[in-house]
């Protein structure tokens, strides 16, 4: 017998290919989200979840006393229990590496979007304004010079400063363990404590997991910390940043723009984001690539494969789980 996988979502089939000839799949062929309750009828019998925009709640695992395995597919697992998963010996894994590029080059987009105000022009111009060309129209914000402050320098936060030093800015750097001193000078990327990176930052790009810790992360009183006229970029997790506190920033002129691929209570936006000129919106798009989600699909799969076989997921996200097994 085949073991019983359920994906959630319509993916990349070309991705799958690997997992149909070992597995017998029900794939949920839709854009739009399973319902709660048909989740919960679907998964019963399942081996293994390929968790595709769904929450895997406690109650979810409840529903499914033979599963195994939750594939996530991304590398941000929030919506995962694992603290649950793990109780129940469940082994959670996620794709990361596979979404590093994709997701740099969109937060790169959005920097200059809203830097050089280009979504803004184009606003204007499909508006059928009439467009008369003006030595003071549109001016923006050059970035040669500039601090870009990068919270959270993993994978996706280094690839954003190679991309930035590119354009002849400086990097400084937030984590909660700074690198070496030696490989900061060699890459030219500076650790900071938080609030003198958003002190000194022109740009703040934000590239930490959604954890307890990380919930507001950035609100009130550490948007106040910057510079008048400095911008925030947000492709990580929507709850890093306090909306409220935004809005209040960008609406009072003491911060001049944001970059924004998430939010904080998706798929719903605060109201005032949409109405501000100086904001740049994207539909969560850092993945957004046909063959990054391919590969994505390809990684997913695979870590759902090997765990049901047996051997130990290179992806993991609780290997604690080996241990009570």
């Amino acid at each position: 017998m085949k073991p019983k996988v359920l994906v959630t979502r319509n993916i990349p089939r070309d991705g799958l290919t690997e997992l149909f000839l070992k597995c017998d799949v029900d794939y949920h062929d839709s854009n739009e989200v399973i319902s709660t309750e048909e989740l919960f009828k679907r998964v019963k019998e399942i081996d293994a979840l390929l968790c595709v925009a769904v929450r895997a709640s406690e109650d979810l695992m409840e529903h499914a006393p033979k599963l195994k395995v939750i594939s996530n597919y991304g590398v941000g697992y929030d919506r995962v229990d694992v603290e649950a998963a793990t109780r129940r010996k469940i082994i959670v894994t996620n794709t990361p590496d596979v979404v590093t590029e994709a997701t740099a080059e969109l937060t790169f987009g959005l920097i200059l979007a809203v830097t050089r105000r280009i979504a803004e022009a184009d606003r204007i111009l499909k508006s059928k304004v009439h467009f008369r060309w003006g030595p003071m129209q549109l001016l923006g914000f050059e970035l040669t010079g500039k601090t870009l402050g990068i919270i959270g320098f993993g994978r996706i936060g280094q690839a954003v400063a190679r991309r930035a030093k590119a354009f002849g800015m400086n990097v400084i750097y937030f984590r909660r363990t700074p690198r070496c001193e030696s490989l900061d000078q060699h890459d030219r990327c500076f650790y900071k404590p938080l609030k003198t990176l958003l002190k000194e930052s022109d740009i703040a790009s934000i590239h930490v997991p959604l954890t307890k810790e990380t919930y507001h992360l950035i609100g009130e009183a550490q948007l106040s910390l910057m510079k008048k006229g400095a911008y925030i970029i947000n492709t990580a997790r929507g709850p890093v940043l306090d909306e409220e506190a935004l809005v209040k920033a960008l609406k009072d002129g003491n911060l001049a723009g944001a970059g924004l691929d998430v939010f904080e209570r998706e798929p719903h936006i605060h109201p005032e984001l949409l109405e501000l000129d100086n904001t740049v919106l994207t539909p969560h798009i850092g993945t957004s690539t046909l063959k990054t989600r391919t590969a994505m699909a390809k990684m997913a799969a695979q870590n759902l494969i090997v765990a049901l076989e047996g051997k130990r997921s290179p992806n993991v996200v609780n290997p604690e789980v080996y241990e009570l097994t």
